[in-house]
């Protein structure tokens, strides 16, 4: 119901996108955040933006560089990710929460897109 995308290799620095598609139905008047997860670590919070994208809040170590947005016309979340660092690496996950301002109960789950930062 979820499909993440746009990760990749990017040197440190260097800018990646990630989008969140979905239908509809499972996007409406729902919040959307994004975690990324490590081997080894659990899943962190990364950023969370509410249905009309009035609020944003976003984990302390990507303030300032990660950027939340969406789109509900196309049924997709993004996240504009600058200036990467090797701790940015990870597995990232978008989720829809069951509020439509996040509330940290996800409903559903994206697979998961790889984001590689080397140094």
């Amino acid at each position: 119901q979820l499909q993440a995308s746009g990760g990749g290799l990017v040197q440190a620095g260097g800018s990646l996108r990630l989008s969140c598609a979905a239908s509809r139905r499972t996007f409406s008047n729902n919040a959307v955040a994004w975690f990324r997860q490590t081997p080894g670590k659990e899943r962190e919070f990364v950023a969370a933006i509410s249905w009309r994208g009035g609020s944003t809040n976003y984990a302390d170590s990507v303030k300032g560089r990660f950027t939340i947005s969406r789109d509900n016309a196309g049924n997709t979340v993004y996240l504009q990710m600058n200036n990467l660092t090797p701790e940015d690496t990870a597995v990232y996950y978008c989720a829809v929460d069951l509020s439509s301002t996040w509330s940290n109960r996800p409903r559903y789950w994206g697979q998961g897109t790889q984001v590689t930062v080397s140094s």
